[in-house]
This record gives structure tokens, C-alpha cells and sequence, in this order.
């Protein structure tokens, strides 16, 4: 008789081997296969540190100022203005640019209509008397990645020097085709609404004593077209 024909099927002793020689296998090509799908993106490259010399007005459709402010010491209350209209002004030397924003009190929203008609009453903003809010500032100064403007803003007709920290976070193309980039810029401040005469109730509101520093932070987000190059 003739010996059978050698099965090409793997002895059950090389079975856990091959099964190992698979799964290593398996795992180089999945790890190859991610280092190709998620290849390290490209770098972008970052904004200049001031957009180009000009006059930028402030689109009051994209531009809001965000606050919080202390609710009875331990809490906290946000909202923002959502009218922000003003111009700023870029320049090559640091020193000459400025800034002259108007924010409109009446615009403030909480998503709460009685905390904000109570914002509105002359114990905090007095819209009717004060309907806007100003900050105006000239001269910057570096600090890392960020410009600090020595400003001034005015709230109830009461003006205090306010630190401006921002970044000018680069150009995007504006609509309609044809019309000059928009410039975008983030901004931050500190602030004590007392200095305003914006307390009802000092112990409740601020503790006792008065906490020092400030007791409202600011964020800014701007964008703005530019309408005037320099001459």
C-alpha cells in the first residue's frame, strides 16, 4: 500500500505559533495603517503679531463683550453685551496704535429677563441715563504672546484705568468676494464693579470687608474690516 498524501494543514503543536505569527502581523499592519490615516497635520503658520496699518471698524454682528461677575461671593454670574460697535487703530510703531470701543448697556444678556431689567435700572448700569460704556486706549506694550494696552473704561460716567490684555488672532477672508480680509482679535480684562458704584449690598454681594482685587473678568472677540489703510 501506498503512504496517504501528507496533509498541508498544521499540526495542533504549531497551531498556538502560527497563531502568534498572525497576530503580530495583524498589529504591525494596524499600526502602520494609523501612522497613515492620522498623519501629523501640517504646521500652520502663526498670525504676525499686529495686522497690517489701517483703521478697522468693529463689525457689531461678530464682536461681543463676555463678562462674570461674583453673585453673592461664592457665586458666579455670566453674561455679555451683545452690541460692540469702534474702531481700532493699527500702526507700525507699538506706541501709536489705539482703540475706542462702545459698548451699548442696554444689549446686556444673562438669559435671565428679570436679572436684566434689574442690570438695567440705575442700581447697576442706569441704560437710560448711561446707555453706553466706553474703552479707549493708545500704546501697547509686549508681554509673551499677548499685547497689553493701557486703557481706560468708563461705565456710569466713572473712569478707571483698565489693562487691556489681547492677541491679534490673524485674518480670514471676509464675504462678499472682493472685500478686504477681517481681522480678529481676543481680548481679556479685570475689573471691580464697585468702582462703578455697582453694589446694592456690599456684605452680601462682596463680603465683609471687601474682598481686594477685581471682581469681574472681561473677555473680548472681536472682528473688524479694515476701512482706512495708512497714508
Amino acid at each position: 500500500m501506498h503512504p496517504s498524501p501528507r496533509s498541508n494543514r498544521p499540526t495542533p503543536s504549531a497551531l498556538p505559533t502560527l497563531l502568534k505569527v498572525c497576530v503580530f502581523a495583524a498589529l504591525l499592519l494596524g499600526i502602520w495603517t494609523a501612522t497613515r490615516t492620522h498623519a501629523a497635520p501640517r504646521a500652520v503658520a502663526k498670525p504676525p503679531a499686529l495686522p497690517a496699518p489701517g483703521t478697522y471698524k468693529v463689525d457689531p454682528d461678530h464682536s461681543f463683550v463676555y463678562f462674570s461677575a461674583w453673585h453673592h461671593v461664592v457665586g458666579v454670574v455670566r453674561g455679555r453685551f451683545d452690541k460692540v460697535t469702534g474702531t481700532i487703530t493699527a500702526a507700525n510703531d507699538p506706541a501709536d496704535c489705539a482703540v475706542d470701543i462702545v459698548i451699548h448697556t442696554a444689549t446686556i444678556s444673562t438669559q435671565n429677563t428679570e436679572r436684566d431689567d434689574d442690570l438695567r435700572s440705575p442700581d447697576f448700569f442706569d441704560v437710560k441715563k448711561f446707555p453706553t460704556a466706553t474703552y479707549q486706549g493708545h500704546g501697547l506694550r509686549r508681554s509673551g504672546d499677548h499685547w497689553i494696552m493701557d486703557g481706560t473704561l468708563t461705565i456710569r460716567g466713572v473712569s478707571k484705568p483698565v489693562p487691556l490684555t489681547f492677541t491679534f488672532k490673524g485674518f480670514f477672508p471676509d464675504t462678499p468676494a472682493g472685500k478686504p480680509p477681517r481681522a480678529s482679535f481676543h481680548g481679556m480684562a479685570e475689573t471691580r464693579r464697585g468702582d462703578y458704584g455697582m453694589t446694592r449690598d456690599n456684605l452680601m454681594e462682596l463680603g465683609q470687608p471687601p474682598a481686594p482685587g477685581a471682581d469681574v473678568q472681561l473677555q473680548i472677540d472681536v472682528e473688524a474690516d479694515q476701512t482706512q489703510p495708512p497714508r
